[in-house]
This record gives C-alpha cells, sequence and structure tokens, in this order.
C-alpha cells in the first residue's frame, strides 16, 4: 500500500475548507481547555508562599480560607486544602480572577526593594504596630474576663495568652532589631543565614499562640448577646492576626529568601 501524500494534503486543505468554523470552534474549546486546565493544575501544585508572591490580593484570601501561607508557606494548596476539607475547585476560581485582573498590590514592590527599605517598612509597618495592638488587646480582654467572667462563653484565659504573646514577640522584634537587621544592612549575608533558622522556628511559634488564642475566643466568634468591649476585643485580635499574618510573610517569604539566596552566592 502507498501514502499518496499530495493525496492525504488535498484532503486535509478541503475538510478545512469545508469545516472552517467547526474546526476553528474545536480549536478554541480545546486551547481554553488546556489553559483552563494547566492553571488549575498549577495552583494545587503551588506552595501556599509562592502564591501568595506571585498574585496580588492572594494574601486576604488565603487568610479567608485560613489557610497559612507563612509558617506553613511550605505546604501546597492542594495539599492544605485537603487537609481542611475546603473546595479547591472554588478558591482556584477566585486565585485565577486575581491572577487575570489588573490589581495592582503594594506588597509586590517589596520582592525587589532595596533591603534597607524592606527593613525600616517591617519596623515601622509592623514592630510598632504589634506593641500597639497587643498593649489595647490586653486590657480589653482584661475587662471581658473581669464584667463576664461567670459565663460559659467567656473567653477566660485570653488576656493571659496576649501577655504571652507580647513577651515572646517583643523578644523576637528586638532580636531582629538589634541582630538581624544589621547583619542584612551591613551585608553580611552568609553570617545570617543561622539567625534567619532561628527566627523562622520563633515564626511558628508565633503561630501556635494565634491557634491558641482561636481557641479560647470559639474561633473569634462573640456570643450573640456580646457587648462592645467583648466585639471590640475579637474584632481587635482578628486584625492583630492578620497584620501578623502579614508581617510573618514579608519576612519568610520576601525578605529572608533574598537574603539567603545571596549569602550563597
Amino acid at each position: 500500500m502507498t501514502f499518496d501524500l499530495n493525496h492525504t494534503k488535498s484532503l486535509f486543505l478541503k475538510k478545512c475548507f469545508i469545516f472552517p468554523l467547526n474546526s476553528l470552534l474545536f480549536q478554541s474549546v480545546f486551547l481554553l481547555s488546556t489553559i483552563m486546565g494547566e492553571i488549575i493544575m498549577s495552583f494545587a501544585d503551588k506552595k501556599l508562599s509562592e502564591i501568595a508572591i506571585s498574585i496580588p490580593g492572594s494574601t486576604a484570601l488565603l487568610r479567608e480560607y485560613d489557610l497559612d501561607f507563612c509558617c506553613g508557606g511550605a505546604d501546597t494548596l492542594g495539599a492544605a486544602v485537603a487537609e481542611k476539607n475546603l473546595n479547591l475547585a472554588e478558591i482556584e476560581a477566585r486565585l485565577t480572577e486575581l491572577q487575570n485582573s489588573k490589581k495592582q498590590d503594594d506588597e509586590q514592590r517589596w520582592l525587589t526593594a532595596p533591603y534597607a527599605d524592606i527593613i525600616e517598612h517591617i519596623i515601622h509597618r509592623y514592630h510598632e504596630r504589634h506593641k500597639q495592638q497587643l498593649s489595647e488587646l490586653f486590657v480589653l480582654a482584661e475587662r471581658v474576663e473581669s464584667v463576664h467572667g461567670d459565663r460559659d462563653d467567656c473567653p477566660i484565659g485570653v488576656a493571659a495568652e496576649i501577655q504571652n504573646i507580647y513577651a515572646d514577640l517583643t523578644s523576637h522584634m528586638m532580636k531582629e532589631e538589634q541582630i538581624l537587621f544589621p547583619m542584612i544592612k551591613m551585608g553580611n549575608y552568609a553570617m545570617a543565614r543561622m539567625p534567619i533558622q532561628v527566627m523562622e522556628h520563633e515564626h511558628a511559634e508565633h503561630g501556635e499562640h494565634l491557634d491558641v488564642l482561636k481557641a479560647l475566643t470559639n474561633n473569634l466568634t462573640p456570643p450573640a448577646d456580646a457587648c462592645n468591649t467583648w466585639r471590640a476585643l475579637y474584632s481587635g485580635i482578628q486584625e492583630f492576626m492578620d497584620d501578623l499574618m502579614m508581617h510573618i510573610h514579608t519576612e519568610n517569604n520576601i525578605l529572608f529568601p533574598r537574603v539567603i539566596e545571596e549569602g550563597s552566592r
């Protein structure tokens, strides 16, 4: 049996001319399906830290689903979603929408900013702010516990836990400001590797403190008849948690990897 190349080419051209619309439609649908499939797969296999860095606005979305992109940033989206029994397709659809939008996020500029600028931002935006937040939260927590301590749903122990967080966090931030950050500013990147490992370990401990707060406060859900102070306490804790997550994200996923990479050269 002989293979007639000219006949085959002629047949192909005829079919394309006879069914141009159908062929084009099929190719478009196939291409779109393939592209969408690749996007979904890449999200499922991507680390949470990579998503937080590469997709503007994704950090708020990940926090909404309680997906830890800071201390748990090494987990893939697929694994983290499966562990919490969340809807992967829903999250991927929202990430796709964010990725395709023109939204710009301020945090993106820190990917290439000078180290001194990132450090200045961390100190003024987070270190100073955390001290203010925790001081006020302690006052609110003490008031709620003293007034409503006889109720079964009163978050007894929150004030003490906030004190623990304040002690650990202020010690942690002092070590960064007095040891690690000056080391980075002076360009001692290789020497900074060990302090960075210590800071990352302490970041994981901060995450454990947040889990304790969630457990004590019924996942920050006030009772229906909660007073304004009680509601303000939970709202303030939520704000602190969001800020701390972004603080750790900026260090673990942006500043520290850049410093470690430079120290390895």
